[in-house]
């Protein structure tokens, strides 16, 4: 069975793992799914990842951050342009996350970043995900 979407597939292994309160949460690993990893742990969504080298493929393992009582980070988690709708955004138009509070991860022609990273450069490009 072939995957089509690769990051819904990540987002959603994420959300699954937040929700039931897992430590970690591993998926077959690419470079877009790494770069949206270190998004999410820059923005202090994780506490970290690590690609570990495997015969078929790399797994990308994603460590998740709790708070207090087990209190998730992650509040939210949504897939915005599909395969099937591709949704970009000029550089006057990026998206606000729940009014700066969450993230938007843009992928540009200057890589993958954060809304408030490709507005201090100046760039639009393809609107990946929310997280809040």
């Amino acid at each position: 069975m072939t995957m089509t979407d690769p990051i819904a597939d990540m987002l959603t292994r994420v959300r699954n793992a937040n929700s039931a309160g897992k430590p970690t949460v591993a998926m077959p690993s690419s470079k877009k799914l790494v770069e949206l990893a270190r998004i999410m742990q820059e923005e202090g969504y994780i506490q970290g990842y690590d690609v570990i080298d495997g015969e078929p493929r790399a797994t990308l393992e994603l460590t998740l951050k709790y708070g207090d009582k087990k209190a998730k980070t992650i509040r939210g988690i949504r897939r915005i342009s599909k395969p099937g709708l591709r949704i970009y955004a000029g550089k006057d138009e990026l998206p606000r996350v729940l009014g700066g509070l969450g993230t938007a991860i843009i992928s540009t022609s200057k890589g993958v970043m954060t809304d408030r990273d490709a507005r201090k450069m100046g760039v639009g490009g393809e609107v990946v995900a929310y997280i809040w």
